[in-house]
């Protein structure tokens, strides 16, 4: 919170003339309806694992809005869904699912152990936009959206947390045999993003999950030496 109230009020003072706040799917209640409209904001309980987050995500569009009405600040608010791609966090202990799990198969592999431990049940649904895609729709909405209310960025495709560990699987370590870790949290049941207001707006992604999934793990095989944990 005190990162975008910090930069929110310098915008301000320094008379930016457009700023783009990124938030997170989040900010939704948990027990949404699926797939989550920009409406459902603040119609319900939100995840508790990650309520300090989501509240702190809440926070900044709403300062958005208020900066927009008391001073008429362009400022604009997109709420993007998961997000993967090259430089991201591969540390075990604090990675998102996907790179965490792409970091598990590649050890797997190096160490020639077949099994490989997945948290939670691999029956939650989410949603994954690679973060090129996301940069793009960033540029897109700074030059074609003036609204106050925020957008939901995402491709408006969910799979399993089970379909997504096969799909891993199948690039990084074939060989691999699956075993779930159901003591683990599993979240919210389903994240996906309703995206027909970006869609009308003329935005759609082009990178396919799998090719993204493809072309990350290339990335990580290049500059494991400089992974950031």
């Amino acid at each position: 919170m005190l990162i975008h109230a910090t930069v929110v009020h310098a915008a301000h003072q320094y008379g930016a003339k457009k700023l783009l706040y990124l938030g997170s799917s989040c900010i939704y209640p948990r027990d949404s309806s699926q797939p989550m409209t920009e409406a459902q904001l603040l119609t319900g309980a939100l995840e508790p694992t990650n309520e300090s987050y989501a509240i702190a995500k809440i926070a900044g569009i709403k300062l958005c809005q208020a900066y927009r009405r008391q001073y008429g600040s362009n400022f604009i608010s997109a709420m993007p869904t998961n997000l993967y791609g090259p430089h991201d966090n591969f540390d075990l202990q604090s990675a998102h699912v996907l790179p965490a799990m792409m970091r598990k198969f590649h050890e797997a592999r190096e160490a020639g152990t077949r099994e490989v431990v997945i948290w939670g049940t691999g029956t939650p649904q989410r949603e994954f936009l690679h973060v090129d895609d996301l940069a793009d729709a960033c540029v897109f909405l700074m030059g074609h959206y003036e609204g106050e209310d925020h957008v939901n960025v995402g491709t408006g495709v969910d799979l399993s947390i089970r379909a997504l560990a096969e799909t891993l699987r199948d690039i990084i370590y074939p060989e691999a045999i699956l075993t779930w870790d159901s003591s683990k949290p599993d979240g919210m049941p389903r994240k996906l993003l309703d995206v027909s207001k970006l869609h009308a707006l003329g935005w759609r992604h082009r990178i396919s999950l799998r090719d993204g999934i493809a072309s990350t793990y290339e990335w990580f095989l290049e500059n494991r030496a400089t992974l950031r944990a």
